[in-house]
């Protein structure tokens, strides 16, 4: 049996005039489905050999590179929320893959650093992660490298003008 919608159940109609904005062409978007889909992409090697997530690699892999941190500084250098850094932390320590040691100037943090588990997995996924970047980015002709590579700083640092920026303005 076929239903017939009411017309107050019909969509409203579609106006002739252009869209204010076309998301597939707005480059915040488009950055964001670039960013998840690398994330993506790469998880898929170290979730399936090392059991940990986007928010765990990010922490391991800024402790393997810079020693020893706190949670504060690996949220910053990660550009995660306090609560994600958390919890990739508390995952970590579970996994014995890194140590927590109070501060004893402020016993509010603890200082961060990777076990030698920890340290295992940080030098058998680095060399992954790198041959990952090196075909990620092979897509960008040799001599676009240069260009390219200036165009992400750029938009990083302008990215945190504009933080900066509002948060001055807004309080």
């Amino acid at each position: 049996m076929t239903s017939i919608a009411a017309e107050d159940d019909a969509p409203p109609p579609v106006e002739d005039t252009a869209p204010l904005l076309i998301l597939e062409d707005f480059l915040p978007h488009r950055l964001n489905v670039l960013s998840s889909l690398v994330s993506q992409a790469l998880s898929r090697v170290y979730a399936e050999r090392y059991g940990i997530g986007i928010p765990e690699w990010r922490v391991l892999v800024t402790l393997g590179q810079h020693g020893t941190l706190t949670g504060k500084m690996a949220g910053a250098e990660t550009h995660m929320h306090k609560t994600k850094v958390s919890r990739a932390v508390a995952q970590l320590e579970k996994r014995k893959f890194i140590s927590r040691r109070a501060n004893r100037n402020d016993l509010r943090e603890a200082f961060l650093s990777l076990t030698p588990a920890g340290r295992t997995v940080y030098e058998e996924a680095a060399p992954i992660a790198a041959e990952f970047m090196r075909q990620l980015a092979a897509v960008v002709s040799p001599a676009d490298r240069e260009a390219f590579d200036r165009a992400v700083r750029n938009l990083t640092e302008r990215s945190a003008t504009l933080v900066a920026e509002f948060d001055r303005n807004n309080g």
